[in-house]
């Protein structure tokens, strides 16, 4: 296990319509190797959730849970009283919105790395069936992690050391339709700060001015740009910053000129350590895209060799079609032809 639980508390949030009732638990949960588990699943799932935004307690809304939370560490508060004061105020924010949300709401302090989190996340039912040994048929309800939607998560070591800073507080952004990113915003008393989605647009920008001013080959573009995306996702997975320095690392051959020199030079507007937004970089060794009923994705490195584009006559030129699709087309084929 990579993950160090410290807290547990979880609560049970049933609303409906305009009435939002919180059933709490009425201590802590004691941590056993199944509570490990647990937390190890959700940190993870937690990680690997896209498009997250990124805030800090802001002094200006007073914030209740900053506050109890502050209290806890400082031994001032207990965690459960933590957890009470923080539930009723999701009460009173869920009040103010129309969607239906109903699941278990959990509150957990751990470890990560010599990192400290709190992690405050509401976690969905879905009912499971199965079979029982006299044919019938059983049903079971489970915890839906993988598809959880309202998550925040205060990483509470860089509360403590950088303060100042704009994003070390971490949410995920709701589904369209719901104000899921305002809900939880206000639930912390948050204002967002740094913005993924616009730093890795910014880095991917200065990454493709580098290798065209360093005048690489295809090979050695398409080389590089694999190298800085897998480096990216390891960002992601581990739930890290990507460093401008460990980019430059990574992109600087020789005696060329470095990449975080050349960004200083050209004034991206690029932090010298940003969250990182998987889809805007997944860009970067990969073209997709959807629309009109054709959905079309292809590595980067194949445009130019098995695809070709023709801007004037907007088309497209897969050689070596996927054997998959090759049998379907032939099928089809075959069929009209009879």
């Amino acid at each position: 296990m990579t993950t160090d639980v410290k807290k547990l508390v979880v609560h049970y949030v049933d609303k409906k319509d305009d009435d939002t009732q919180i059933h709490l638990r009425n201590d802590e949960m004691v941590i056993n190797d199944k509570v490990a588990v647990f937390i190890e699943q959700l940190h993870h799932a937690y990680n690997g959730k896209p498009g997250k935004g990124y805030c800090a307690f802001s002094g200006d809304k007073n914030s209740v849970v900053a506050s109890a939370m502050q209290s806890y560490r400082n031994d001032e508060l207990g965690f459960w009283h933590m957890t009470e004061q923080a539930s009723t105020v999701l009460k009173e924010e869920l009040d103010k919105y129309a969607f239906s949300e109903t699941g278990y709401l959990v509150f957990c302090h751990y470890q990560y790395v010599a990192t400290d989190y709190m992690l405050i996340a509401m976690i969905n039912i879905k009912e499971h069936y199965s079979m029982t040994s006299e044919l019938d048929l059983a049903a079971s309800r489970h915890l839906d992690i993988s598809r959880m939607q309202l998550a925040a998560r205060i990483d509470l070591t860089a509360w403590d050391t950088q303060a100042d800073d704009n994003r070390y507080i971490s949410f995920i952004k709701g589904r369209a339709g719901r104000k899921v990113a305002d809900f939880f915003l206000d639930f912390l008393g948050c204002e967002e700060g740094i913005d993924s989605k616009q730093q890795s647009q910014v880095m991917l920008s200065a990454v493709e001015d580098y290798l065209s001013e360093q005048q690489f080959d295809k090979s050695e573009k398409d080389d590089l740009r694999k190298q800085v995306f897998d480096y990216c996702n390891d960002c992601v997975t581990t739930g890290e910053d990507a460093s401008v320095s460990e980019l430059s690392a990574t992109l600087t051959k020789g005696d060329d000129s470095p990449f975080d020199s050349f960004c200083k030079e050209q004034s991206y507007d690029l932090e010298e350590t940003f969250p990182v937004d998987k889809k805007t970089v997944t860009s970067m060794v990969k073209f997709s895209g959807l629309g009109g009923g054709v959905s079309v994705s292809f590595e980067r490195k194949h445009l130019g060799e098995r695809v070709t584009y023709n801007e004037a006559t907007d088309t497209l030129v897969i050689k070596g079609i996927p054997p998959n699709l090759k049998d379907q087309l032939q099928r089809f084929m075959e069929s009209e032809s009879e």
